[in-house]
């Protein structure tokens, strides 16, 4: 059974290896996130400092809007 997602956001505090991020959620939690596959596409940078909207499941969170980037769609 697929665990269940719930969307936050959060502040991306430290750039880590293979494309992984450090992200503090607005709840204060720590969790590593990676990039989705769509931005990836899109070719859109994420920085430390961004503000993020995070999908996420266990302690792991998937990068699913960046607030600079107006054109990402939820």
């Amino acid at each position: 059974m697929k665990e269940q997602k719930w969307i936050q956001e959060g502040l991306i505090t430290e750039l880590l290896t293979n494309g992984m991020f450090r992200i503090r959620l607005d709840t204060d939690d720590l969790i590593l996130g990676y990039v989705s596959g769509r931005i990836q596409r899109s070719f859109i940078r994420i920085l430390p400092g961004a503000r993020v909207k995070v999908g996420v499941s266990g302690y792991r969170g998937r990068i699913i809007f960046d607030s600079r980037n107006k054109d990402s769609k939820d």
